[in-house]
């Protein structure tokens, strides 16, 4: 009696997992809220480098976080259209940077209008970093 009410229990999670599972595999909608985690990180490696700065940003209905600016940031986001190099399209050619390796790493975590964000950028030094985002406010914190 005791294996039968266990196996009926596992089979009863295993389902419910299932059903959960297939809910979450839906496609989302382009309206879905946005939320993310960005850092700005010294070294090649997000992950082992040190965070100088993080904020998060949220981007539902309203726009909010710790950043600084959050709606000028969510338009900033909104404008890659969930492709994040494109932060990178318009760089400041007249700013001159020193060439010495001072590795800076920014990341983009979480999900963009329902799907997943896990995008990174290593730029040389900070100033390099400066003149390629070119003041776009989803990095100005």
């Amino acid at each position: 009696m005791r294996h039968r009410l266990a196996a009926t229990s596992a089979a009863t999670l295993l389902c419910l997992g299932a059903a959960a599972g297939a809910a979450q595999a839906a496609p989302a909608s382009p309206s879905a809220p946005s939320a993310m985690v960005l850092t700005v990180t010294r070294g090649n490696d997000a992950a082992s480098g040190t965070v100088l700065r993080a904020a998060v940003l949220s981007c539902a209905y309203t726009a909010e976080g710790t950043h600084p600016d959050p709606r000028a940031a969510c338009d900033a986001a909104n404008a890659t259209g969930g492709r994040f190099d494109r932060l990178l399209a318009a760089p400041d050619a007249g700013r001159a940077c020193p060439k010495h390796l001072d590795p800076v790493t920014v990341t983009a975590d979480g999900s963009w209008q329902g799907g997943r964000v896990a995008w990174k950028h290593t730029f040389a030094n900070a100033c390099v970093m400066s003149a390629a985002l070119n003041g776009n406010p989803l990095f100005a914190f």
